[in-house]
C-alpha cells in the first residue's frame, strides 16, 4: 500500500506520546529507566525521533511541505522498526503506526533517499542472494560433515531454513548443527536447501526495498513448492517474522511456519526429547521483536486490503473500526515455547526480566540500524 493509503492513520495521531511509553499499568509503575518503549526517542530525546514525529514527517512529505535532507533521512532510519510504538499506540488509538512508518521508508527508497550503506547491502542481495555480502556458494558450508538431506534432490517432510546470518556466521554454526541432530534424533524427516537457500527478504522489507522483498518472497515460495514441503522450520527470528507475518500480507498462508523453539517445545511435550543432565544455572530470556510482537500473521489476503472491517465515522470526525481490529497487537507472538524449553531443563532457575513479551525492549540490530548506525545499535543493546 502506498503511504497515501495510511493518511487517515497519520491524521488521527493526537501527539499523545503513547508511542513512547509502556501503556500496561503494572509495567508503567516500574523504575523510570524501563518505562520507555522506543530506543530512538530514549536516545535522541526529541519528538521527531518518536513514531508520532515520524508520522509528522510522513504527512509533511505527502503535502509537499518539506524536502528531503540528510537529517530527515537520519530521523527516518534511526529506528529499528521494532514495533513497540505500534503496540503501545494500539492500546489507546488503534492506529497502524508501524505500517505507516514502513510505507514512509518505501517512499524514501522510491525517491532515492536512504543511507548509502544500504546500496551495497541490496547489491549484495541481488548478486549473491544474501544480506551478509558474502559469496552465495558459501551458504551451505555450515552443514559440511552432517548427514542431512539436500532438497529438492531428496525428499523430506520438513524444510530447515537457516537464514543469512546463521548461514555465514561461523559462531552460530554449532546452533544449526545441534538443531539438525536433535530433530533427526527425535525422528523428524528434515532436509535443507543448502547453497540454494534464498534470503527471506525480511531485511529489504524493513529498509523499504519493496521490489526486492517481493522477489525474495516469490523465490522462497517457488523453492518450497519445488521441494514438496509444507512445513518450514527456522532458527532465525527475522526469517520467522518474514515467513509468518509479511508473506501472509501477500496472501501466502499455504505453508506451516514454525520457529525452532516452537518445534523443540512440541517435541519435549511429546516426550520425543528428554533432558537428562542437570544444569545449575539462573537463566533469563529476552523476547526478540521479530519472534514476539512482529510475528503475528496478517488476516487479509492482499496489501491493498489492510483491514477486514471498514472504518466508521462517529461524532462527525472520529474514525473507528467496528468491530475492533483484533489482530497484530503483539499478544499472539511466540512467547511460551522458549520459556517452556528453559523450564524443562533440570537445575535451571528461570527468572523473568522487567520488560517481557510484547513490551520487550529491542535488541537494537533491526531495521538497518546495525548497518547504518552501529553506535546507536550498540547503545540500544
Amino acid at each position: 500500500m502506498p503511504l497515501e493509503d495510511y493518511r487517515q492513520d497519520i491524521e488521527r495521531c493526537l501527539r499523545c506520546s503513547y508511542c513512547k511509553h509502556v501503556p500496561y499499568l503494572p509495567l508503567a509503575r516500574i523504575d523510570r529507566k524501563f518505562r520507555t518503549v522506543c530506543p530512538s526517542i530514549e536516545k535522541f530525546n526529541f519528538h521527531s525521533w518518536s513514531a508520532g514525529g515520524r508520522l509528522n514527517i510522513a504527512f509533511s512529505l505527502l503535502l509537499k511541505r518539506i524536502e528531503y535532507s540528510p537529517k530527515l533521512i537520519n530521523i527516518v532510519y534511526q529506528c529499528q522498526m521494532c514495533g513497540a510504538c505500534d503496540i503501545s499506540c494500539k492500546n489507546q488509538m488503534d492506529l497502524e503506526v508501524l505500517e505507516a512508518l514502513h510505507e514512509l521508508r518505501v517512499k524514501c527508497v522510491e525517491d532515492g533517499q536512504f543511507p548509502s550503506v544500504f546500496t551495497s547491502m541490496i547489491e549484495g542481495l541481488r548478486m549473491e542472494n544474501n544480506m551478509m555480502q558474502r559469496p552465495k556458494m558459501e551458504r551451505g558450508k555450515w552443514a559440511e560433515g552432517l548427514d542431512v538431506k539436500k532438497l529438492p534432490e531428496e525428499e523430506a517432510q520438513v524444510l530447515f531454513h537457516t537464514g543469512c546470518r546463521f548461514s555465514f556466521d561461523k559462531e552460530l554454526w554449532p546452533v544449526l548443527k545441534n538443531t539438525i541432530m536433535l530433530l533427526e534424533e527425535a525422528g523428524i524427516d528434515v532436509g535443507i536447501l543448502g547453497v540454494d537457500e534464498p534470503c527471506c527478504g525480511g531485511r529489504p522489507y524493513e529498509l523499504g526495498f519493496q521490489d526486492d522483498f517481493v522477489k525474495c518472497m516469490t523465490v522462497n515460495i517457488t523453492s518450497w513448492k519445488k521441494a514438496g514441503v509444507k512445513k518450514i522450520v527456522t532458527p532465525c527470528s527475522d526469517c520467522y517474522a518474514a515467513f509468518k507475518a509479511w508473506y501472509s500480507r501477500y496472501g501466502h498462508r499455504e505453508f506451516e511456519i514454525i520457529h525452532t523453539t516452537e518445534y523443540l517445545s512440541q517435541l519435549i511435550e511429546n516426550k520425543k526429547i528428554k533432558f537428562t543432565k542437570e544444569i545449575p544455572l539462573v537463566i533469563t530470556y529476552h523476547d526478540p521483536c521479530h519472534l514476539g510482537r512482529l510475528s503475528e500473521p496478517y488476516l487479509y489476503s492482499s496489501p491493498s486490503k489492510p483491514y477486514i472491517t471498514s472504518p466508521k465515522k462517529v461524532l462527525g470526525t472520529m474514525l473507528i473500526y467496528d468491530p475492533p481490529k483484533p489482530w497484530r497487537k503483539g499478544a499472539k507472538g511466540i512467547y511460551e515455547a522458549p520459556r517452556n524449553i528453559l523450564r524443562n531443563i533440570p537445575g535451571v532457575k528461570f527468572v523473568e526480566m522487567h520488560r517481557i513479551r510484547e513490551y520487550s525492549w529491542c535488541c537494537g540490530a533491526g531495521g538497518g540500524v546495525k548497518e547504518a548506525y552501529p553506535d546507536f545499535a550498540l547503545w540500544t543493546a
